[in-house]
């Protein structure tokens, strides 16, 4: 159930960000809300989510928004993957350490990103800009916690819980 409660938040993300809401220049960016839920996701439930799935999300959101196809997608995806990783060490970290190790990953992705495609010459924002991007990412990372935990009570498993089936989480 999970999953396409994810497909369909991603689904809806993907919706308003294709929305012409800011038709005026001189607008700061906003976050990006969709990096921020796949991490939280990743943090707190990452069989959740495979690595497949934040693919296919990434890439399509990549085509609709007219990005290079695959290069934010793989970084995501690698993001993804690193967190995945250390979600067993996650579980008792405090909410302050958590934010600080998925904000490292966010800087990661974006700083990553950024010299990719300058190695490749392509036009970019401005620096600033895409400063701006992550720091309201980086804000914005507590409240999709909050949404994912208190409205869609996806929480982190305590160390030795079992599930329904009698096995480890």
């Amino acid at each position: 159930m999970h999953r396409l409660i994810f497909l369909a938040v991603a689904l809806l993300l993907t919706f308003v960000r294709l929305l012409p809401l800011q038709t005026t220049a001189g607008h700061l960016p906003g976050p990006d809300i969709l990096l921020c839920l796949i991490f939280a996701w990743m943090v707190r439930r990452p069989e959740y989510l495979s690595a497949l799935m934040i693919g296919v999300v990434v890439l399509t959101e990549d085509m609709l928004l007219m990005r290079p196809p695959g290069l934010w997608a793989a970084l995501v995806l690698i993001g993804a993957e690193f967190i995945r990783a250390r979600s067993a060490l996650t579980r008792e970290l405090t909410f302050g350490v958590e934010w600080m190790l998925v904000a490292g990953v966010i800087f990661g992705v974006f700083f990553a990103n950024r010299l990719l495609l300058d190695l490749a010459f392509v036009d970019q924002p401005s620096f600033g800009f895409s400063l701006l991007q992550i720091i309201w990412s980086v804000v914005a990372y507590p409240a999709v916690v909050a949404a994912s935990r208190y409205g869609l009570d996806l929480y982190k498993p305590a160390m030795g819980q079992v599930d329904a089936f009698g096995r480890r989480m």
